[in-house]
């Protein structure tokens, strides 16, 4: 497959690496290189890419409102995001991303990066191709989160994560002996969770309600809730009430 692709970046040097590591990647034929967002959008528009790699950081239209308006053209380039900032992935995700790869992009990351894009393209005919079938209602919770780690994107599942802990503006996911940071607030994350599998005991923590294995009090009003790996989390006095809740009490 021949993957027709743009690269936008308003930093020369950036550009010329990415043409550098398209040109290794024999799937890859360049079509044309944007350096601000308008422009961006007038060579989509021209072009019809197949894929776009796509900076966030840009002045006047950054990445992300690139993105939401080629969504409103119907025109539909893969899109992976290339950045120095891990902190717009939840963004660029909402937006249907393929991919997002952080600077300095390797050679090997962005072959994995094309060979999901060309499983997509390859998805996307053959959906093409197929009679239309009534559109699935989309899932009222969170399934899975993409966690930026190292260089590269962690697809965790909502049902693996053990508990949540609130670290100013990143929230610690704690996933078995692993743990990784979300940028994202607990009460907008507490919104995208299932309240049936999670339950939030303290301003700074959510769990997974079967990794609680027993609730217990010091004697002085306080309570705590005893976690299956070890922990012990005190439950905020504003909380207490889902943990009762949760015992049927």
């Amino acid at each position: 497959m021949s993957i027709r692709t743009m690269i936008v970046d308003d930093e020369p040097l950036a550009v010329e690496r990415l043409q550098m590591l398209c040109a290794r990647e024999p799937r890859i034929a360049l079509v044309g290189t944007a350096n601000d967002g308008e422009a961006a959008l007038r060579l989509v528009e021209a072009l019809k890419p197949d894929l776009l790699l796509l900076d966030i950081a840009m002045p006047l239209l950054d990445g992300i409102g690139v993105a939401r308006a080629i969504s409103q053209m119907g025109i539909r380039p893969a899109i992976i995001f290339v950045t120095a900032f891990e902190s717009f992935a939840v963004e660029a995700f909402d937006l249907a991303a393929v991919d997002y790869l952080l600077k300095p992009v390797a050679h090997d990351r962005l072959t994995r990066a094309v060979d999901r894009v060309e499983q997509a393209l390859r998805s996307r005919e053959g959906e093409e191709d197929a009679p239309l079938a009534p559109a699935e209602p989309a899932p009222e919770w969170a399934e899975e989160f993409w966690v930026p780690h190292r260089s590269e994107l962690v697809r965790i599942a909502a049902d693996q994560i053990d508990r949540i802990e609130a670290e100013r503006d990143y929230m610690r996911l704690h996933v078995g002996a692993h743990s990784y940071l979300l940028h994202q607030t607990i009460s907008s994350l507490e919104e995208r969770l299932d309240p049936q599998a999670f339950v939030r005991l303290h301003r700074s923590h959510i769990v997974r309600r079967p990794h609680i294995a027993r609730l217990r009090h010091d004697g002085s009003g306080v309570w705590f809730a005893a976690l299956a790996d070890g922990n012990e989390i005190r439950i905020g006095r504003t909380y207490l009430a889902n943990a009762r809740a949760m015992t049927g009490r």
